[in-house]
C-alpha cells in the first residue's frame, strides 16, 4: 500500500513522493479504497500473508484514515492469522494514538527511516565519512533492531529533480563508497548480525536469517523476504504489482491515478509479460542476489546463456565470480559485487537509464 506523501521532502530521496502538511489530503483514503474495490472485483478474494505500508510516509495518515484502509483490506481479502504486517514510519511524527492504532491493526514490524540514524541505513551521502558511518551503525545497533538494511545512496538527478539540490562534488567517490560499505558490513557482523543477500542484515534468530540458511530467501520490491508469495499486489500511485504472468505498474501522478480510479478503471499505466527466457533470467538473478549462487542446469543449462558467461569472463579473472560448468557462484568475500555478476544475466541492464550504482 503506497502512501505517496511526506511532511518534508528529503533531497536524497528517490521515491515517488509529494509534499503535504497533512491537512490537504482529507479525502485521499477514499481513492485507494475504490482501487481496492476494483482490484478485488477483478481477481476475487485471496489469502494474504503479508501487508507492507510504504511511502512516502504512511504515518501521515490519521488513526481513523489508517483503520479505514486496513478494514477495507480485511473486508476484501482473507488475511492470515500470522500475517506479517509492516509499516515504514518517520519517528518524528509517531504519536501515542498512532502507535495504539498500529497495535490494534496487528502491525508487527516497523521500519524506521531517518537516513543518518535509521534501520534503513545509507552510505554514500553528501559529506559522509567512514567515521560518520561507524557512528550511525553503533547508534542503530544500541536499539537492537531485528533487521537492518544498508543501501548506497543513488544520485540520479536526471530521474529525481529534487536531487539537483545536492552538490555532486560533496558525494564520496567510488573508492570512498566502497570503504564505507565494507566498514558497515564488518561492524554489523561484529555486532552479531548475519549478512543477508546483498544489503540486508539480521539477527541469527530472525526469520530472514533462517530463510537465508535454508536457501528459501526471496527478494521483492521491499527488499529481502523469508518466503515467496504467488503475487504481490500494489495499491496507490506508482505501486508495482508482481503477478505470475509478469509485472504491472500504476500511474505515478496522484491526480491522474485518482481520476482513473474514480472513473471505475484500474490505474495500470504499463506492464510486462514474463515468460520463457525472461522468467529464467529472473530466477537466475534472484538466486544470485539471495544465495550468491545459481545452478543453470534446471534453467536450460550454461549453453543457453553463453553471452552472459562471456560477459562474466573478465569478472572471473578478477576473482569476483566462479564458473564451474552450470554452477555460477559469487565468493562470500566478493558479496559487494553480486549486482555486477547478476547484471550479466539481465537482458535490460543496458537498455535504459542507470538507477543505482553497483557499490
Amino acid at each position: 500500500m503506497h502512501i505517496p506523501y511526506c511532511r518534508q521532502l528529503c533531497w536524497y530521496c528517490g521515491r515517488n513522493t509529494y509534499l503535504t502538511r497533512g491537512g490537504d489530503i482529507p479525502d485521499f483514503v477514499t481513492t485507494p479504497m475504490t482501487e481496492i474495490d476494483l482490484v478485488a472485483s477483478a481477481i476475487g478474494s485471496h489469502n494474504v500473508n503479508e501487508i507492507h505500508w510504504g511511502g512516502g510516509t504512511p504515518n501521515i495518515l490519521s488513526p481513523n484514515e489508517f483503520l479505514r484502509l486496513q478494514h477495507h483490506l480485511d473486508f476484501w481479502f482473507d488475511l492470515a492469522p500470522n500475517l506479517s504486517h509492516a509499516i515504514e514510519l518517520d519517528p518524528r511524527h509517531v504519536t501515542r494514538a498512532l502507535a495504539t492504532t498500529y497495535i490494534q491493526a496487528g502491525v508487527n514490524r516497523v521500519s524506521l527511516g531517518v537516513q543518518d540514524l535509521s534501520f534503513d541505513l545509507m552510505y554514500g551521502l553528501p559529506h559522509q565519512t567512514v567515521r560518520d558511518v561507524a557512528r550511525t551503525i553503533r547508534l542503530a545497533a544500541e536499539l537492537a533492531p531485528n533487521r537492518i538494511a544498508l543501501f548506497g545512496y543513488a544520485h540520479v538527478p536526471w530521474f529525481k529533480r529534487r536531487q539537483r539540490l545536492i552538490d555532486a562534488d560533496a558525494l564520496p567517490d567510488a573508492e570512498a563508497r566502497f570503504e564505507q560499505a565494507e566498514l558497515a558490513r564488518t561492524l554489523l557482523c561484529d555486532l552479531g548480525y548475519e549478512s543477508i543477500g546483498l544489503d540486508h542484515f539480521a539477527k541469527p534468530e530472525d526469520p530472514l536469517a533462517k530463510a537465508a540458511y535454508a536457501r528459501t530467501l526471496h527478494r521483492n520490491f521491499q527488499g529481502y523476504v523469508p518466503s515467496s508469495a504467488d503475487a504481490l499486489i500494489g495499491f496507490g500511485p506508482s505501486a508495482i504489482s508482481r503477478l505470475p504472468q509478469g509485472y504491472a505498474q500504476n500511474l505515478p501522478a496522484v491526480r491522474t491515478w485518482g481520476r482513473v480510479v474514480e472513473s471505475g478503471r484500474l490505474p495500470t499505466v504499463r506492464g510486462h509479460t514474463q515468460s520463457g527466457d525472461g522468467g529464467r533470467r529472473e530466477a537466475i538473478v534472484e538466486s544470485l542476489m539471495c544465495d550468491l549462487e545459481v545452478d543453470l542446469a534446471p534453467l536450460s543449462g550454461a549453453a543457453a546463456f553463453s553471452a552472459s558467461l562471456t560477459a562474466l569472463a573478465p569478472l572471473a579473472l578478477d576473482g569476483l565470480v566462479e564458473i564451474n560448468g552450470d554452477i555460477i557462484r559469487v565468493p562470500t568475500n566478493m558479496r559487494p559485487f553480486c549486482r555486477l555478476v547478476s547484471s550479466a544475466f539481465d537482458a535490460y541492464a543496458n537498455a535504459g537509464t542507470q538507477h543505482s550504482k553497483a557499490i
